[in-house]
């Protein structure tokens, strides 16, 4: 078949053109070039979206699938005018953060979503849900039964320069201290991680076939954080101490929740968050979706993070000196 990736440069971009290659599609993406290399076998296409001829040159060819990554509003919608006509399927990847409420456990793709960012471009992370909504909302008008919709949760693998996924197989494998402490949050909350690979043989096998439709919540591996924890220790082959602070204690010493720096990644203290990581995922599993145990996405995502140039700590998750202040003001030191 024939796949159009709007994208295809950046880290899921690109392994999705890789997926899609590999399963004997030829492949094209758009995309200006800026974020990464593209998968090997891939034609490439240099476009910027914000131009409104951005799509000239494969608006007139056939596409049987688009699949598309964008979070500005204005590219999905000027994409969705000028190929909605030329191709037969069409995915999107959206996000869990569309939906209005993240308190609750078990929710649905039918629960309420916030409301669409009106204008094209995302100003901010603070609309990036808005601008997601308003994203799904041109591609569901314009393709209809043709759509597909994946609501991705947190994505994780090899690759993650995020820090996210990597940070706690990599910090139970390199401890900050001689006693090999390392500092973990005693919250209790559920916690979810699809891999990137996994996610995107789920979108290639969407677009391929003729079955699925709709908007599906793309999450995978829901354990409780103890559990997470846990199985990134086995994969480290970490047999330290835990010192499991509480989310008042952490938050007091300035630790940030989720991702970025200072942080203890997938912690949410927040309790009109703490069921982000909670949603059901039943429907995309009746859908197809095999993932791989969270095992193997911690056991690559570690030997990615050991092969990785430059080393060191990244994206998310503390320092080893950061740690180490943390754990000396826990236990009372100077």
């Amino acid at each position: 078949m024939r796949i159009l990736v709007l994208g295809g440069t950046g880290w899921l971009g690109r392994t999705i053109a890789r997926t899609a290659v590999a399963a004997g599609n030829h492949v094209t993406c758009l995309a200006r070039g800026e974020t990464g290399g593209l998968a090997e076998g891939v034609r490439f296409v240099r476009a910027d979206r914000a131009d409104p001829g951005a799509y000239a040159s494969v608006a007139v060819e056939r596409w049987q699938a688009v699949i598309d990554v964008a979070r500005h509003p204005g590219h999905v919608r000027s994409a969705v005018a000028a190929l909605s006509g030329s191709t037969e399927r069409w995915a999107f990847v959206s996000t869990g953060n569309v939906y209005a409420d993240h308190s609750t456990l078990d929710a649905d793709e039918a629960a309420p979503l916030l409301d669409p960012l009106v204008g094209d471009v995302m100003a901010s992370m603070e609309e990036y849900g808005a601008a997601k909504v308003a994203c799904e909302q041109a591609v569901l008008a314009g393709l209809g039964e043709r759509a597909v919709v994946a609501r991705s949760g947190l994505i994780g693998g090899p690759g993650d320069e995020s820090g996210r996924s990597g940070y706690w197989p990599r910090r139970f494998a390199h401890p900050s201290n001689p006693a090999a402490e390392v500092l973990v949050p005693a919250a209790d909350l559920p916690t979810s991680l699809i891999d990137v690979r996994d996610l995107a043989a789920w979108l290639v096998a969407a677009v391929t076939g003729d079955e699925l439709s709709g908007t599906f919540d793309a999450i995978a591996n829901r354990v409780t954080l103890a559990e997470h924890l846990e199985t990134a220790r086995e994969v480290a082959g970490h047999v330290g101490p835990l010192v499991a602070a509480s989310d008042g204690w952490l938050a007091q010493q300035g630790v940030e929740e989720w991702s970025g720096p200072t942080s203890l990644p997938l912690w949410l203290r927040d309790p009109d968050w703490r069921a982000f990581a909670g949603r059901s995922g039943a429907k995309i599993l009746r859908s197809g979706l095999q993932p791989r145990p969270l095992r193997e996405t911690l056991a690559d995502t570690l030997a990615w993070e050991e092969s990785r140039t430059p080393t060191g700590w990244h994206g998310a998750g503390l320092t080893d000196a950061e740690e180490l202040e943390l754990l000396a003001s826990y236990h009372g030191a100077p």
